[in-house]
């Protein structure tokens, strides 16, 4: 339905398409949403920056709308807000995009920008424009590479040859938390395993003050901090050093160079070492290549370990499958029995656990169990259970006992084994209580064109140089490029743009050709939001320690582990290299939920969109945010439908022809001080009651987040204001009073209507300069009426409750109950009728 034809056509129509624009060009004319960096106040609110990948929809204008409501807070509370808009620009989806319609990715992106630019303004959101950045601009990616070279400087950015996640689609590795469910997070595409030399940023350096910092996240949702902690992934345990033998220990010597080598695994039950009867390692394991050269099995040690490689993380670690793996033919030593024991591949066993080794306990784990079971490997019980509880065969025991076939530490509970077999390690040399994490370094490498390159330069006499500072950034080469995926890098392909001299010693080099992942963009752009426009340092120390950390963090739970986690690992590092004063960016996070259609999310695939800036056009910006807002509270997924879409307009239009009814009075009342509640009448009573009420209300319910029900209480206000009919000069100052406090409210969820008349109000300075005021504490107090109680038609008692009470049925009734007097008429009698008179009396009948 066009909300032309809700509108009856006279002058009091709504009409948003003319008021909306004049508004927006005001606010950004008068600059109310700039930030100045020596505001004494200052507070940051930022929303998590889009992907432009084409023109907005409803499905992400969501979180827009909430941060924008919360800068209007703020700023009619007299605050000076920092609320920036940029641009995450960077990615494959523009370069995939760039390859479809056969042009260059950075058209695309800068077109798509242009156009979330465009939609933006048109909405009215209250950004300042100052400040705006795209992560593909070279005055941001030459800082997001100075950041790459301060990281490498302090030892926190190396280069190294392992089995990554290799997206066969996208043509790009991804790091580990990119790999969902086994495929890639962008395209679903089952992820394989691809021995590459890649950069990496140490992450795990920091994997304890990660996890012990989210202390301070006291703001975070709850399930955030949960699956930052499981992610983490701590565990408690020791490493254990198991010698090589033979073959094995002479082919790991003769290729590293180390004496006496040991296959280190780290456990976390110790206690069961005594029952370790072989060692699985990993497809993967760095030692693997040593033990192929000498192993009597290599033919079919090698097929097995190609065949594993196709698999899937998701599928090789499945409880549903049977274990399979085959013996290398060579020999560790259990360092606690003496025993030789047999090195088994398998791939149940994954690399980035641990070392990428374990001891099998075939007792005491279910998955060893059943692989020693299959291939006929020695069981041996250390764990006896309590009170001689039977083990059945064909299970591991893995609940609490005693050891036991443990040479000294026979007799010991679980938790003593625990803690004294990783003493007796470490006091002899062979390993010791350990900590380890799920955490995996970051890897950062992407063989695609469309991303910061890593400024990095190989040189065959000096090795790996860094870029110097003075000649970032180092800029994307432009013109005829193949951007195809092809299984490395397009640069690689444009040998003008990699042919480069040393920076050190002026010989022949050649660029770094990957790119950096486009999580190395947004693990920063907070901070150069607080001065944008530097050109001479990625950020101002004082004016980063004036503005962070981010007091409002806004986006959707799908960032919950990448985006913050990687943040707050940058974050870090700057505090400890003297950058920032804060030791986390983030100091409240609120994960939004989605917009749905049709029962799904928004999605141009799914074709359930519903464009914003079409939208806009017909109904108007404000319409759109009170759809949203009302909908459900903010934190939930909702779904969008035609029918709330032209329920909000109607109140909005409501709103209008009421106001353009009343705006006589309203002028001249509508900012007067608290009213005398004793000269009023019945009806003005309760209107300027209602209005105090709302105003604590709204209030509440906006910083809480409750913006649905905040609506809910504008929409109570309105309906009471509509039924007051002014009569005598202080009921037309009630009306024009409440009014006024009803714009103010209005006015963080309907921006333009309710400037729009604020300044019919007379208003000469905009509704967001205007403070809101404090509730009368007089309106505030609920309306008592007296409530008469009988028994068989005799006054027994009587009550004082609010109006509001007087009129539900259950709620006297147990009023009357509880009455001591009505109660001791009532004791031992029957009770034949209740009679309920709403806002009078209540009269039970008994026998």
């Amino acid at each position: 339905m066009k909300q032309q034809a809700m509108s009856e056509q006279d002058n009091t129509a709504y009409k948003p398409s003319e008021i909306e624009p004049k508004w927006r060009e005001r606010w950004e004319a008068e600059g109310l949403f700039k930030a100045p960096d020596d505001a004494s106040d200052p507070v940051y609110v930022l929303e998590m920056f889009p992907y432009p990948s084409g023109d907005l929809h409803m499905g992400h204008l969501k979180n827009y709308v909430i941060g924008d409501l919360l800068v209007r807070l703020l700023v009619a509370e007299g605050r000076t807000v920092l609320h920036p808009m940029g641009y995450d620009a960077f990615g494959l989806p523009a370069e995939n995009a760039a390859i479809q319609r056969g042009i260059d990715p950075r058209e695309w992106t800068l077109s798509n920008i242009e156009t979330y630019r465009e939609t933006i303004r048109q909405l009215g959101l209250s950004y300042d424009w100052d400040r705006e950045l795209a992560t593909c601009d070279p005055e941001y990616y030459r800082w997001t590479q100075w950041i790459f070279l301060h990281l490498y400087r302090n030892g926190l950015a190396y280069r190294k040859s392992s089995n990554v996640n290799w997206c066969p689609s996208c043509q790009t590795v991804l790091a580990n938390e990119q790999v969902e469910g086994g495929g890639c997070y962008r395209c679903e595409t089952e992820v394989t395993k691809r021995k590459l030399p890649q950069w990496y940023f140490r992450v795990t350096d920091y994997a304890e003050r990660l996890l012990k910092d989210i202390e301070l996240l006291d703001r975070w949702p709850e399930r955030v901090r949960t699956m930052q902690e499981n992610w983490i992934g701590r565990s408690e345990g020791a490493n254990v050093t198991f010698p090589l033998l033979d073959r094995a220990k002479e082919a790991v010597e003769g290729a590293t160079g180390t004496e006496d080598p040991g296959l280190e695994v780290f456990t976390t039950r110790p206690d069961t070492l005594f029952g370790a009867t072989f060692m699985v390692l990993a497809p993967e394991h760095e030692w693997m290549e040593h033990f192929l050269a000498v192993s009597p099995d290599r033919e079919e040690v090698t097929a097995y370990i190609e065949q594993a490689l196709l698999k899937s993380e998701i599928e090789r670690t499945s409880t549903d499958r049977v274990q399979d793996g085959v013996a290398t033919g060579l020999e560790a030593l259990n360092p606690l029995t003496g025993e030789a024991v047999p090195i088994w591949v398998a791939d149940y066993v994954i690399e980035s656990y641990g070392s990428g080794a374990i001891m099998a306990v075939p007792a005491h784990d279910e998955r060893d169990h059943s692989f020693a079971t299959r291939y006929g490997l020695p069981i041996r019980t250390v764990i006896e259970p309590p009170d001689g509880e039977q083990v059945p065969e064909d299970e591991a025991w893995t609940g609490p006992g005693t050891l036991v076939n443990s040479g000294a530490f026979d007799g010991l509970t679980v938790e003593e084994g625990i803690r004294k077999t990783g003493e007796h390690l470490e006091a002899t040399g062979q390993g010791g209580p350990a900590v380890t994490y799920r955490l995996r370094d970051w890897l950062i490498s992407r063989q695609r064109y469309w991303g910061a390159p890593i400024p990095m330069i190989h040189c065959g006499k000096c090795g790996i140089v860094p870029v110097p500072d003075e000649d970032l950034p180092v800029l994307l080469p432009e013109g005829d490029i193949d951007f195809t995926p092809k299984g490395k890098s397009p640069l690689e392909a444009v040998p003008e743009w990699v042919a480069v001299p040393c920076p050190e010693c002026g010989g022949e080099a050649r660029r770094e050709t990957d790119t950096m992942d486009t999580f190395v963009d947004s693990s920063w752009y907070f901070l150069r939001f607080c001065d944008a426009k530097n050109d001479e340092q990625a950020w101002d120390r004082e004016k980063a320690d004036h503005w962070m950390a981010v007091d409002h963090y806004i986006g959707g739970i799908e960032h919950a582990i990448l985006h913050l986690l990687y943040s707050r690992f940058i974050m870090k590092v700057f505090y400890d290299t003297g950058y920032v004063k804060d030791v986390e960016p983030f100091s409240s996070l609120f994960t939004q939920g989605m917009v749905l259609r049709f029962g799904d999310k928004m999605s141009k695939s799914k074709n359930n969109v519903v464009p914003v800036g079409p939208f806009v056009g017909e109904w108007g910006a404000d319409t759109a945010r009170i759809t949203i807002l009302f909908a459900a509270p903010p934190e939930r997924d909702f779904e969008w439908t035609d029918e709330g879409v032209q329920g909000a307009f109607r109140f909005l239009n409501r709103i209008h022809r009421f106001c353009s009814q009343q705006v006589d009075l309203a002028r001249e009342y509508h900012r007067p001080d608290h009213l005398p509640m004793e000269e009023m009448g019945p009806a003005a009573r309760s209107a300027y009651r209602k209005s105090q009420q709302t105003l604590k209300k709204v209030k509440h319910d906006a910083w809480g987040f409750h913006f649905n029900t905040a609506v809910a209480a504008l929409m109570e206000l309105y309906n009471e204001l509509s039924r007051f009919t002014p009569e005598t000069d202080l009921d037309r100052r009630v009306m024009g009073h409440s009014l006024g406090l009803f714009i103010q409210m209005l006015a963080p969820f309907a921006p333009h209507l309710a400037e729009e008349h604020w300044s019919r109000f007379g208003e000469p300075e905009s509704v967001f300069r205007t403070r809101w005021p404090e509730p009368d504490p007089e309106g505030l107090e609920e309306e008592l009426i007296t409530f008469v109680l009988q028994i068989n038609g005799k006054l027994r008692g009587e009550v004082e409750v609010p109006a509001a009470d007087a009129a539900e049925k259950a709620v006297m009734l147990e009023a009357a109950r509880n009455h001591e007097n009505v109660a001791r008429y009532m004791e031992g009698r029957e009770v034949i009728k209740e009679i309920f008179v709403p806002g009078k009396l209540v009269n039970i009948v008994v026998k």
